[in-house]
């Protein structure tokens, strides 16, 4: 019987409010440069969103020429330049066209574009409607887009399932991979939820940190937990055969060895009653990965930011890991950008991939420094270097129920 193929990530780019690049992502994660901002009152309306995780000094023009920025939102230049760095990261320029997809996820689509058009047509009717419009919103636009820049004519598509997404996403291209069916998948997601209509939105759901400023709005799995704080950007990741990516030379981040999900099946928005999907979700991660509770060494955490939903995500750790869920160190970067929505999966997998290649466990936000947390969770507050770390389990929910899992495993280190 043959070994199954190793899929590992060797590339990864990264647009987010910790950083634009890898090199300077990572450092800032590691320095706990958090990227939460005031969001302008006019902006915020009456979303009662008053800060959120904002991507700084990105200049669209370093990646998208001004005739595709008139076509696309905000959130596509994200996804278009993080595609760039991360093919560039893989050392990817010779490729069969047909044998490279792209697959992204995606929550909120275009909304900036869609807001600013829908606005021209109330108050100049239809002629003043950009001909854009019908596809610069389209939440299938970044995947269709970047493989129109790159000339990818394999497989395209998208999945849409909240934070989730991006997950979901992953586990298509491995299916890809393994049928043999592409030789690279390029896989990520972008959101740029911050513009009025976009807040607004999110604001209904009732879960977001009404916070006035950035020092304690965000605060996953602590007593004083009042809710999560939007954010843009996004990563993209290349991921291939082991041996394809040595083939060429590729610097290897880390293996994706295996992904699961599940569904609540109980309501839109509300929790469930009990944990139960959200560890079998794990569960089944870990059988697929051939991966024992005891051999997990970090945790990367949805950390929605909600006390319910918290103390849901633990009770599902606890239950999966086991007596090992004290001792495996539960990381929550997010806390330095914010929730990307569909792109939160994905920049958690870009997250765990650094983590296992530098062997340092990323750490929150510095407000959650000398605050008590769930008890029977070890959540890391700074970096911990030299932690001896071979396997990563990274959890994500998304609004509706979905659920989803993934296991990363060492494949080398730095050279």
């Amino acid at each position: 019987m043959t070994e199954p193929a190793s899929l590992v990530i060797s590339g990864i780019g990264v647009v987010a409010p910790t950083g634009i690049g890898v090199a300077a992502h990572w450092k800032n994660t590691l320095d706990r440069r958090a990227g939460i901002r005031p969001v302008d009152p006019a902006t915020a309306g009456d979303s009662g969103i008053r800060v959120a995780g904002v991507v700084s000094d990105f200049d669209p023009a370093d990646f998208v020429p001004r005739r595709l920025q008139v076509q696309t939102d905000r959130w596509c230049w994200m996804g278009l330049a993080a595609a760039e760095m991360a093919l560039a990261d893989a050392a990817i320029s010779d490729f069969d066209p047909y044998r490279l997809a792209i697959l992204t996820a995606a929550s909120e689509g275009g909304n900036e574009y869609g807001q600013r058009e829908i606005q021209a047509l109330w108050r100049d009717g239809p002629r003043a409607v950009s001909a854009y419009q019908s596809i610069a919103w389209f939440y299938a636009a970044l995947a269709g887009q970047v493989s129109i820049r790159h000339g990818a004519k394999g497989r395209c598509g998208v999945a849409v399932a909240d934070a989730a997404g991006g997950l979901h996403a992953a586990a298509q291209a491995r299916r890809l991979l393994l049928r043999g069916q592409a030789d690279h998948v390029l896989l990520g997601a972008a959101e740029a939820p911050l513009s009025p209509y976009a807040l607004l939105c999110q604001a209904s759901l009732g879960r977001h940190s009404t916070a006035g400023a950035a020092a304690g709005a965000y605060l996953p799995f602590s007593e004083q937990a009042a809710g999560w704080v939007p954010g843009e950007g996004g990563a993209m990741l290349v991921l291939e055969r082991a041996e394809t990516a040595r083939a060429r030379g590729a610097q290897i981040y880390a293996e994706l060895a295996a992904v699961a999900s599940t569904h609540d099946a109980h309501h839109p928005a509300d929790p469930p009653p009990t944990a139960a999907h959200m560890a079998a979700a794990i569960a089944l991660a870990l059988e697929r990965a051939g991966v024992t509770p005891g051999e997990v060494d970090l945790v990367l955490a949805d950390g929605d930011g909600n006390r319910r939903w918290d103390a849901l995500e633990a009770e599902a750790l606890i239950s999966a890991l086991g007596r090992r869920a004290a001792d495996v160190p539960v990381a929550v970067p997010k806390t330095l950008t914010g929730r990307l929505n569909s792109a939160c999966g994905v920049l958690d997998l870009a997250w765990a991939a650094l983590a296992l290649f530098h062997d340092v466990v990323p750490p929150a936000c510095e407000d959650l420094d000398g605050r008590p947390v769930i008890a029977g969770l070890d959540v890391a507050r700074a970096p911990r270097r030299d932690a001896n770390l071979h396997t990563a389990l990274v959890f994500t929910r998304g609004v509706g129920g979905f659920n989803a899992a993934a296991v990363l495993k060492t494949a080398g280190g730095p050279s």
